[in-house]
Parts: C-alpha cells; structure tokens; sequence
C-alpha cells in the first residue's frame, strides 16, 4: 500500500482512511487517488460498518495537486480528473454509512471528496470551498451536482463563482458539514459518532441509506414505494428480531 495513505482500524467495525501527503496539505497525486480507489472498492467486503475519511497535517485536502497535473499530457490530466470523480462516486456508493472529518482546509477535489460523504464534521479551523474558478477552471468530481443538492443551487454558485472558501461556521449555518468542534475536541466528536454507528445494524443501515439515496432522485409517491418495500425487508430480518429480543430483555442487541 502507499505510504500517501494510512488505513487503521480502531475497532473492527471501523475503517479510518487518512490522506498522508501533509506537506502538500493532502493534494490528490495519481498515486493517492489509485491508492484510495484500491482501498475503497475492499471495503465492500470487509468487516467495516463506518468508514471515516481524514488526513494528517493541518489540511484535510487541498484537492488536485496541481504541480503534478502541470507536467501531465491533456489526456493524462482527463484521465487524472476522471480517478478523482470515479474515487468520489465509489464512496457515495459504499454500502456504509462514510464521514468526512474535515480538519482543515477542504478545496476543489478535496471539498468533492467531503461531499460524496453521508456526513461532515469540520474543526472550527477549517475552511471549505470550490476554489477551481481561481485557475479558470469548474469543479470536476461531482462538485457542481452535489453541493446544490446539499445546500441549494443560489448559496452553491456563490460558492463556486467566487471560488473563495467558507469558514466551518459559516459550512454549519449552511448545512454543509453537520457539526463543528474546537480542534481539542474534533477527534472525539468524530469517533464518538462513528462508534455510535458501528452499533447499529450493518444490513438496515445499508437498505436506509440506499432507499434515502434513490429517493431523493424520484417523485415523493415513488419515494415512498421505495422505503414500503425497505420496511417490509427489515420486518422480517434477522437483526430486527435480535433488537425486538434486545428490547424485551433490556440489553443491547447483537447485530449479525
């Protein structure tokens, strides 16, 4: 594995990915990406019911490094941006619950990155934006999709119009991260969470999270057919009954 990234597990229900390139305040290189793409796609099969993305240093990504891209062929840099985006659509598309812990300056790719996540903590350090309009360029890797639907298309192309970053507490009033903790407390507020979602259930949050993606795409009517048929899934799952016989013996249950 590269050293540009770092996989620990602090329990076995719990992955935390962290960007290792902090001198470049975690610029995506082609190495990083392939890397992270490797690791990703294993965790499908893997004990983990949390993923947490994170980085050492001050930043948490400063998206594209831009110094390597300068030296790439057109074809070489299409294909660089294309690993990005596909790296930002393999953790939308995790069956588990993913956070992004934005410890410091989350730009372009980086910020793309945070939103392909279910949920973002942010230290009150940290700044966050899509900065691309700076070098005549537009957000790539799903930035200029996701963030309107995070945060409304008006507040969303301000953001990236300007291309100058937001503070973490503006990001909270906005709804862009879920909560900001002072740098002291950050790593607590993000492992007390993530623990809290390695208790749960692997297989109903999988189907929650699946039946919330789809439906935010459908008409309310088809919406509502997606989660009839989740419920009547989880009715008769192993896991609800273990909780159902956790409740009445007041104990915490045991998910498979």
């Amino acid at each position: 594995m590269s050293d540009q990234i770092l996989q620990e597990w602090p329990s076995q229900q719990i992955c935390v990915l962290r960007m290792n390139r902090p001198e470049c305040y975690n610029a995506l290189s082609q190495e990083l990406v392939g890397a992270m793409r490797d690791i990703v796609k294993g965790l499908r099969d893997s004990s983990a019911k949390v993923l947490v993305l994170s980085a050492t240093g001050p930043g948490f990504c400063a998206g594209a490094d831009l110094k390597e891209r300068k030296t790439l062929s057109n074809a070489e840099k299409y294909a660089h941006n294309r690993a990005i985006n596909a790296l930002a659509n393999e953790i939308a598309a995790l069956p588990i619950p993913t956070i992004a812990a934005i410890n410091g300056v989350a730009l372009g790719g980086g910020c793309e990155l945070s939103l392909a996540c279910d949920i973002r903590f942010a230290s009150s350090s940290a700044s966050i934006g899509l900065t691309e309009a700076r070098i005549g360029a537009m957000p790539g890797a799903g930035g200029s999709q996701r963030l309107p639907r995070l945060i409304g298309a008006s507040r969303a192309l301000e953001m990236m119009y300007s291309g100058e970053p937001i503070s973490a507490e503006k990001a909270a009033e906005w709804g862009l991260v879920n909560a900001v903790a002072e740098p002291d407390d950050f790593d607590e507020l993000v492992m007390a969470f993530s623990y809290r979602l390695a208790s749960r259930s692997r297989s109903t949050t999988s189907l929650l999270k699946k039946t919330v993606r789809q439906g935010i795409e459908v008409g309310l009517a088809d919406a509502l057919e997606l989660e009839r048929l989740a419920i009547t899934e989880v009715l008769v799952s192993k896991d609800y009954a273990e909780g159902l016989a956790a409740f009445a013996e007041r104990r915490e249950p045991k998910f498979s």
